[in-house]
């Protein structure tokens, strides 16, 4: 040093120093445990990225039922009434059959209490025409049976009249013809007559004689040509008696068959009407059984959506809410329309329900706590409004009783479920999560549901 000052530097001073910048310094040895940490770490971590990682989708929905019929429903009376009597109270189990609500009638057509009496009087007068539109048809086959009867012997009668009156005109032609001849010899013998008077040889008085004789035959002639006109005259309204009684039987046949067919169709409207009578008096019947309301199945009347005695509804309205006791049970979830055609039923799945604390490893389901086990039943073919597709998943019945359903669930409450698919490294898993890649099938999935239907088809 230049040792300008008077002063001296106390070695104490310049120890403490000393020490106090060594002890900001830091010390070797633990430089050397933190890059061991690190090692070790950087170790682990390589060994946890080859460690097998469980690829699961996971879904969001709530508990419903398996079956449409375990399903809350809503009670409707099948007719209108005023209501009279409630027999049940919310929250109440009834068992099927049992009585919900009775009710009275509304409408003026069904007031009269003596209603199906007065319907079987009117059911009887009605089958009492019946029977007597049968009499009349009855009747009226006897009444055309005997008409055809007679005409087979007024037909046969006219027929042989007209034969007769053919017969009388073939005489009367013949006696005709015979006439005529009988009129020409004499005219001839005249002619010779009037010569042989001429030459002497005959008197005046038998040319006188034989013109009486030809005025004779002309009489003769004209006589029997008339009576060949008569004979065909008669003929003719021979002919004309046949058609009329055709015409005549066709008339009255004609005339019966119309009767008839009255008959017929009076039976069959009285018939109709017996039968309307019939239908309403099974449906006064039925309608009356109506006025109590019962319980479709047995279950738990969640709510009554009608109050009061006297009230009027409507006819199939809705009464009261019912929920089926002892219903199937199935967790319906919705995943992404990506993740769907990794899914196949049989699938295991497992479930978070609300209520029931968890704690769930989506890579390591085995260490899961609080969660229930189940399986794919049912994969939708078709989207909801919202582009995700439904599942329903049933209980896990094939691992013993620890993945039974817990008897408190309740239908509606919420679902949160993962779909457990194949198993793929760690590393693999972070670097599909980075580059959003959907999961990852080590095959193809087997089940083609809507192929396998087409082809069944």
């Amino acid at each position: 040093m230049l040792n300008l000052s008077n002063q001296t530097v106390d070695s104490t001073v310049w120890d403490e120093e000393l020490h106090r910048s060594q002890a900001e310094l830091l010390d070797p040895k633990g430089g050397r445990r933190l890059g061991r940490i690190f090692m070790v770490i950087g170790a682990v971590f390589v060994v946890i990225l080859f460690l097998p990682w469980r690829q699961t989708i996971e879904g969001t929905g709530s508990l419903t039922t398996l079956s449409p019929q375990d399903r809350p429903q809503t009670v409707q009376n099948a007719i209108a009434g005023r209501i009279e009597h409630w027999n049940v109270r919310e929250g109440q189990l009834v068992k099927k059959g049992d009585t919900l609500l009775t009710i009275s009638e509304i409408k003026d057509e069904y007031f009269d209490p003596n209603l199906p009496e007065r319907l079987r009087e009117q059911l009887a007068a009605k089958r009492g025409n019946v029977n007597a539109n049968v009499a009349k048809i009855q009747a009226t086959d006897q009444q055309m049976s005997a008409l055809r009867l007679t005409l087979t012997v007024q037909l046969e009668a006219a027929r042989n009249r007209v034969t007769q009156a053919v017969n009388t005109v073939s005489i009367d032609s013949a006696d005709l013809v015979a006439v005529n001849n009988f009129y020409q010899i004499a005219l001839n013998r005249l002619a010779r007559y009037e010569d042989g008077y001429k030459n002497g040889l005959f008197s005046l008085t038998d040319i006188e004689t034989r013109r009486l004789k030809l005025q004779e035959d002309l009489a003769k002639v004209v006589a029997q040509r008339n009576k060949l006109l008569n004979s065909k005259q008669s003929l003719a309204n021979a002919k004309i008696e046949l058609a009329n009684l055709r015409a005549k039987y066709e008339q009255d046949l004609a005339k019966t068959l119309s009767d008839r067919s009255s008959a017929v169709s009076s039976r069959a409207s009285s018939e109709g009407e017996v039968s309307a009578l019939r239908n309403k008096i099974s449906n006064v019947e039925v309608r009356r059984g109506l006025y109590v309301v019962r319980a479709p199945q047995s279950g738990f009347v969640v709510r009554t959506l009608k109050a009061g005695i006297g009230e009027t509804i409507k006819e199939g309205e809705s009464i009261a809410t019912l929920q089926p006791d002892a219903p199937v049970l199935a967790a319906e979830m919705y995943v992404r329309a990506m993740d769907v055609p990794l899914i196949q039923r049989g699938r295991p799945v497992r479930l978070q329900f609300d209520g029931w604390p968890a704690v769930q490893f989506s890579g390591w389901p085995s260490v899961a706590v609080g969660t229930f086990g189940g399986t794919v039943t049912v994969i939708d073919v078709v989207s909801t409004t919202n582009g995700k597709y439904r599942l329903l998943v049933r209980p896990d019945l094939q691992h013993g009783k620890d993945h039974q359903w817990p008897a408190q669930l309740r239908l509606g409450s919420g679902v949160y479920g993962w779909v457990i698919l194949d198993s793929v490294p760690v590393w693999y898993e972070i670097w599909r999560q980075l580059n959003g890649f959907p999961p990852s099938l080590q095959a193809a999935p087997a089940e083609a549901p809507i192929k396998a239907k087409a082809e069944n088809n």
